[in-house]
């Protein structure tokens, strides 16, 4: 697949800049098997221009260390720091039915148990203790990190890009 709108690719990692001085990169993995960041074919930039062939990728503290087609040197590898890799997501694998990926989050609907909408998803994070999710809307100041739990968010609708959540007391201002 070599469509270019990013819904037919989602993004798997990012180039933190060289590894070394001989053109390897550091790789930072998105994925759930961090490894498996090597096995999606090509990976895009995000705006979809530019394409890499990731090759002898291995463990390295903090990530991975990689080659990358047409990198030779340091301040080549050093030029990609930022990028962020995209896969196709004909590439991915078959998710079950609780788990999906942070794009298809991005952007949808979420509302109280009661119907009420409370905003729409702006981003997906971790901090290391879970996901959050980022919930920016109507009667917001900031953004609110709801967390990304079964209790928290009992209800994904992807069809209709709808969220269900009951989040904890106190966490959204009262309407």
């Amino acid at each position: 697949m070599t469509g270019d709108t990013s819904e037919d690719r989602v993004c798997v990692g990012a180039i933190a800049g060289a590894f070394g001085v001989t053109g390897e990169v550091r790789l930072k993995s998105f994925c759930a098997d961090p490894a498996a960041i090597g096995s999606y074919g090509p990976l895009w930039s995000e705006d979809g221009t530019r394409r890499f062939e990731i090759r002898a990728i291995r463990p390295v503290k903090g990530g991975f260390a990689a080659r990358v087609a047409g990198i030779a040197d340091k301040e080549a590898a050093d030029a990609l720091r930022g990028v962020r890799l995209c896969a196709d997501r004909a590439a991915l694998p078959a998710l079950p039915d609780d788990e999906f990926y942070h794009a298809d989050l991005i952007g949808m609907e979420v509302r109280d148990t009661g119907g009420a909408v409370l905003g729409r998803v702006r981003a997906v994070l971790n901090h290391g203790a879970g996901d959050l999710l980022e919930v920016a809307g109507p009667g917001l100041s900031e953004p609110v990190l709801l967390p990304f739990t079964q209790e928290a968010v009992p209800t994904i609708d992807p069809a209709a890009g709808l969220i269900v959540a009951d989040p904890p007391e106190g966490l959204f201002p009262e309407p």
